[in-house]
C-alpha cells in the first residue's frame, strides 16, 4: 500500500469534504463541512504549522488519491500530560477496512519524532468507536484508561467520557 501525508490545500477542499459521512461526523468533527469553511480550515493549520504552535493537519493519500485526514495537537491538556500529543484522524469510506488509519498514524509519529515533538503520542477515543479503538491497537498504541472531558460533552451536556491510549515516541 501506499501511503503517504502532506499538507492540505484549498484545492484538496471539494475532495475532503465529498469524503465525510455520517461516521465522520459522530466521532471527529460535529457536523458536515462546506469547501469554503474547509479552505480556511486548511489555512489555519497552515499557519499553525509555519508558526509551529497548535493543531496542525495533514492529508491522507492512497495511491494518489485523498484517502482522509490525521492532526496532531501538541498542547492539548485534556485529559493528557504535557509532553503529550493528540492525534485526531479520519478515513474516507472508500479507504476504510484497508490499514490506511494504521499506516498514517505509524508516518505521523514518524515526523513527531523526527521533528522532536512530544515524547508520547496519544489518541483519545470514545470507547463505543470501535473502529478506532481497534486502529489504536493495531498501530501498537496501549491503552490506559478512560476519563470524563473537561471540554467535550455529549447532545444532553453530560462530559464525554474517552479512553485514552498512547505510544513513546
Amino acid at each position: 500500500m501506499t501511503i503517504e501525508l502532506r499538507p492540505l490545500t484549498a484545492a484538496d477542499a471539494e475532495a475532503h469534504c465529498a469524503g465525510e459521512d455520517e461516521l465522520t461526523v459522530r466521532w471527529l468533527t460535529g457536523g458536515y463541512g462546506d469547501v469554503d469553511g474547509t479552505i480556511e480550515y486548511f489555512e489555519l493549520l497552515a499557519g499553525n504549522a509555519d508558526r509551529g504552535v497548535g493543531k496542525r493537519g495533514l492529508g491522507i493519500w492512497k495511491s494518489g488519491r485523498l484517502a482522509g485526514y490525521i492532526d496532531y495537537t501538541p498542547d492539548l491538556d485534556d485529559g493528557l500530560e504535557p509532553d503529550d500529543v493528540a492525534l485526531a484522524y479520519a478515513v474516507h469510506p472508500w479507504a476504510r477496512g484497508q490499514g490506511v488509519a494504521v499506516e498514517a498514524l505509524g508516518l505521523l509519529c514518524d515526523i513527531l519524532r523526527a521533528d522532536n515533538i512530544g515524547t508520547r503520542a496519544a489518541i483519545r477515543v470514545e470507547p463505543d468507536n470501535v473502529a478506532s479503538v481497534r486502529v489504536a491497537q493495531k498501530a501498537g498504541f496501549r491503552y490506559v484508561r478512560d476519563f470524563p472531558s473537561n471540554r467535550d460533552t455529549q447532545p444532553d451536556g453530560t462530559p464525554t467520557t474517552f479512553s485514552l491510549y498512547l505510544l513513546d515516541l
